[in-house]
């Protein structure tokens, strides 16, 4: 027996968390590829495979998903591709272990987003279940207190790279941005329950097509340099880059917000655990502290 829609939307995101937990690791062994060229390739190609699946649903389905007013482009492609530019960007000015720390701030953020819209029935929470007044504030933001003192430690901590960053606060702060960004976009798209998740592929096409031009116009081609590196590049377009969105609209739209937050937690400890395993981190106290106190913080917010 099939499982209710909610449930069922819910595990599209459990896939696509787990999915994005390998985001760090694929995007590091993809070499030295500029930011904007990976997501060009990353993006342009999920996009892709995901336009042939909708294709398999007849071509109606597909026109349909794909003529949505200017809004709804402005929000995906504003939201996939000034995410991604900066995420990407990140992980090559700044240690990826660091930097996906800093990203993985983003459910920390999606959760005082959700206690700051108190009677949003669109969260999923049943009517009159939902906290109110300081009591639906405290942990959220005690919770951000905690995390956020995690991410002191590792500033300041200088957690060793296996390589040089000169550039490494820029990769810092490139990676909390995009931490807000990518909250403030789930956040909007929980609102646009009618627009099929098929749609996401056409953004991720959008997505694509923005980055090659930004990349033709700022930086110069690096091909992957064998075929280790191309493997991890078309392993970053069919998973991380290509499934997990459309399941994260899903999941979004459809599923338990407040599970899916609690299990998104889990994700910056299996990028950074993925990280040290591939060798593309080196094991430091300050930095399983500071991983350690994101989790603590988000447990905290969680339980709001």
């Amino acid at each position: 027996m099939s499982l209710p829609l909610r449930p069922r939307a819910t595990i599209s995101g459990f896939v696509a968390l787990s999915l994005w937990s390998a985001f760090g690791v694929l995007t590091s062994a993809s070499g030295t590829l500029p930011p904007f060229e990976t997501a060009a390739l990353a993006f342009g190609g999920g996009g892709v495979l995901g336009l042939l699946f909708g294709a398999t649903q007849g071509w109606p389905t597909l026109r349909a998903a794909l003529q949505q007013p200017p809004r709804v482009w402005a929000l995906g492609l504003g939201g996939l591709f000034g995410y991604h530019a900066l995420y990407f960007a990140a992980l090559r000015l700044a240690p990826p272990a660091e930097a996906g720390l800093l990203n993985y701030l983003w459910p920390l953020l999606l959760a005082l987003g959700v206690a700051l819209l108190p009677g949003d029935a669109s969260v999923g929470t049943p009517p009159g279940s939902r906290p109110t007044g300081s009591s639906q504030l405290y942990r959220p933001v005690l919770g951000a207190l905690i995390a956020f003192s995690g991410v002191a430690l590792l500033l300041t901590g200088g957690a060793p790279a296996l390589l040089p960053f000169p550039n490494r606060h820029l990769g810092d702060a490139l990676a909390a941005a995009a931490a807000v960004v990518w909250a403030a976009y789930s956040l909007a798209s929980r609102r646009l329950g009618e627009v099929p998740s098929l749609t996401v592929s056409g953004f991720a096409v959008g997505t694509g097509l923005l980055a090659t031009v930004a990349h033709l116009l700022f930086e110069t081609t690096v091909w992957p340099a064998d075929a280790g590196q191309w493997a991890a590049t078309v392993a970053l377009a069919a998973g991380p880059a290509g499934l997990a969105y459309p399941l994260w609209d899903r999941a979004m739209k459809h599923g338990d917000l407040r599970t899916l937050t609690a299990a998104s937690y889990l994700t910056p400890v299996a990028s950074t655990a993925l990280l040290l395993a591939f060798g593309y981190a080196a094991p430091a106290g300050s930095l399983i502290a500071a991983c350690t106190l994101v989790v603590l913080g988000a447990v905290v917010s969680k339980r709001a």
